[in-house]
């Protein structure tokens, strides 16, 4: 079984595997997670070319409700990246161990270098899910470069698929990562490999309002939209139309290596800051304080390929259970690369003005003399220490 995208590694190593490793037969796994048709259709036309049937998964829900949504509900971010191939290639790898398991195979394969990041999630998730099969990583144990690859390819019929711009990328319906690790410089710039969105500058001059409903922490209504499929490509359209979600980072990978990202999600960036900020209103101080160092750890735990670490299903169910009373609509406006919160509103918002605000009553102040006095006296105390 092999993870299958149709992009060059690995489409190359259909042909590796069977020519330089020796294995009679070699199933080819595609897993549609949002990537495009255009994308799947190439892979198939491909595999088709080289004389591969393919297992295909149509795992956009999947992806979105047991992945995407989770992601959401922890506020996932690494260093400002919403971890949308970290997530989707756990997926994937998935699926690969689930056939491997039905047929029975020997080993199962991927395509990722040795340089990146993806290597570990594969094989970590391979070895939870079938840690009796041999793991196969060609373009690695080989130490393959694209050039040789795509000789090798030509002979067989298959060119290099025109670029979109000049670095390529991988798709997925939460992030856009534009040529990871091809950036080699700290300033250069590459407007045309974006896809989704447009520069801010070019973004209309009339705004659009997004309102959207979540109930115990996920999004269950976009502008009146109830598919969870649907919502993630709606808010990509809407947002990259107006300049939302695009991310220019360093980044600390798994191997400790910096490097210069890029990214788009429109959708990611307009969920999770209004998940956060609904977050803020039905949640109490001691639950934000600990939830948001939680979060960071549950990011930290999904970038560096431990999505079945058995610490991420404990912080799975923290987060679950802070997210019973994250329910209400947040409507926000899109303006020019910007997301603005213009309007809340929840039944479990623990915002109470009738208490709070300085224009009314709520209390008698005059109940706050003791407190204040027992608050100030250990300072009162410190102070007589030289502390």
């Amino acid at each position: 079984m092999v993870a299958y995208s149709g992009g060059l590694d690995s489409t190359y190593i259909l042909i590796a595997l069977k020519e330089t490793y020796g294995f009679d037969e070699v199933i080819p796994v595609l897993v549609d997670v949002g990537q495009g048709e255009e994308e799947i259709q190439t892979a198939r036309e491909r595999a088709e070319k080289l004389g591969y049937d393919i297992r295909f998964f149509d795992a956009k829900k999947e992806f979105v409700e047991q992945y995407i949504h989770r992601c959401i509900k922890a506020n996932g971010s690494y260093q400002g990246y919403p971890i949308g191939t970290s997530m989707s290639r756990v997926l994937i790898a998935t699926k690969v161990a689930q056939v491997a398991k039905e047929e029975n195979a020997e080993a199962v394969a991927h395509g990722c270098t040795g340089k990146g990041n993806d290597q570990f999630r594969m094989e970590a998730t391979f070895k939870y899910l079938a840690p009796q099969l041999k793991v196969v990583a060609p373009v690695r144990e080989l130490n393959l470069v694209r050039s040789k690859e795509e000789e090798e390819l030509k002979k067989y019929g298959i060119e290099p698929k025109p670029s979109r711009g000049e670095l390529g990328g991988d798709i997925n319906m939460w992030s856009h990562s534009i040529g990871s690790g091809q950036v080699e410089d700290l300033q250069s710039q590459y407007p045309k490999d974006y896809i989704w969105t447009v520069p801010p500058e070019e973004a209309p001059n009339e705004p659009a309002f997004i309102k959207i409903t979540f109930e115990k922490g996920v999004p269950v209504s976009v502008n009146g939209i109830r598919d969870p499929v649907e919502q993630i490509f709606h808010l990509n359209e809407v947002g990259g139309k107006h300049g939302i979600g695009r991310i220019d980072i360093l980044e600390d990978g798994i191997l400790n290596l910096k490097s210069r990202e890029l990214y788009e999600a429109p959708a990611a960036m307009i969920l999770l800051q209004t998940h956060a900020d609904l977050e803020h209103l039905c949640l109490t101080k001691q639950q934000l304080q600990l939830k948001r160092y939680i979060d960071q750890i549950w990011a930290e735990l999904v970038y560096h390929a431990q999505w079945y670490h058995p610490l991420k299903r404990d912080l799975d169910a923290f987060i679950d259970s802070t997210q019973e009373h994250v329910n209400g609509e947040i409507e926000v406006k899109l303006y020019k690369g910007n997301v603005s919160i213009v309007r809340r509103e929840s039944k479990n918002a623990l915002f109470a003005p009738e208490i709070r605000s300085v224009k009314k009553t709520g209390f008698d102040q005059r109940d706050a003399i003791g407190a204040v006095k027992l608050f100030a006296l250990p300072f009162q105390i410190w102070a007589t220490k030289g502390l």
